[in-house]
């Protein structure tokens, strides 16, 4: 398991490709059509823009991921509801997804992924009043602090601080009611919509993060991958195309684009 000071010390959200690694590109020739299967509603990844146009990391990621294999003709990105992309990869409407589909024990059994590429950290989101508080074990057992019930996160503020006793809250949007309400000082919870909701209107400018992000497999996953069907040589083909996209200096760029300053 993590410790606090070893979550804090990760390598960060884009996870490291070694550039001396070589991965090789599998024959794709035969592959008629490479769809990439995504949703429409989980900005900064997937979104429409101001004029309809499909845009986000995800997608840019999968344009270039195209461009750097040299398939741009087989390639083809399909917004869909997010509960319909499982079936539509299986019933071959589509042939990649790309929409941060979380990877378990049990999708592994029916699909591959490639290697991950990308992960969001939790963070704690404080008052300005305590924003600049260290976060250490002492700190927190006497802070006032929130987390959404039967989360990975309240499961990982148990693991690396088991002296808090924190706030339980039924969802985000009442936890960060009471969290500006002053109800309670600090809460902890997945970094990227603390960040957006601390830069919105609705926040009124009452918060700012507090200590730096925590970056855990356990509790928060493998990070973000691609999803593609059993078998299939796709995975291999993306994989290699990630690490050239690393290598060029192309994935750190989509990263500086779409992620909030002060994020990770």
């Amino acid at each position: 398991m993590d410790t606090p000071a070893a979550a804090v010390d990760a390598q960060g959200p884009l996870l490291t490709f070694d550039k001396r690694e070589h991965r090789a590109m599998p024959d794709i020739s035969t592959v008629p059509r490479i769809r990439f299967l995504t949703t429409l509603d989980f900005p900064p990844f997937e979104f429409l823009d101001a004029e309809g146009r499909l845009s986000g990391f995800n997608i840019d990621l999968a344009r270039e991921l195209c461009d750097t294999l040299e398939i741009q003709a087989k390639c083809q990105i399909q917004a869909l509801p997010f509960d319909e992309l499982q079936a539509a990869l299986e019933n071959r409407t589509g042939d990649a997804v790309i929409a941060g589909i979380g990877v378990t024990a049990a999708l592994r059994e029916k699909f591959d992924f490639s290697r991950p590429y990308l992960q969001l950290p939790a963070r704690f989101l404080a008052s300005k009043k305590t924003a600049g508080e260290a976060i250490t074990p002492m700190k927190l057992a006497s802070a006032r602090i929130g987390v959404v019930r039967d989360t990975a996160h309240q499961a990982m503020l148990k693991a690396y601080f088991p002296n808090v006793t924190p706030q339980l809250y039924d969802d985000r949007a009442a936890m960060l009611k009471a969290l500006k309400a002053g109800e309670v000082d600090t809460v902890f919870g997945e970094g990227l919509a603390l960040a957006f909701w601390s830069a919105s209107g609705e926040a009124d400018n009452c918060c700012a993060f507090r200590g730096g992000p925590f970056y855990s497999g356990d509790f928060l996953g493998e990070g973000m991958t691609i999803m593609t069907r059993s078998g299939e040589p796709l995975t291999a083909a993306f994989d290699h195309g990630l690490l050239e996209l690393a290598r060029k200096g192309i994935l750190n760029e989509l990263f500086v684009k779409y992620f909030p300053p002060g994020l990770f």
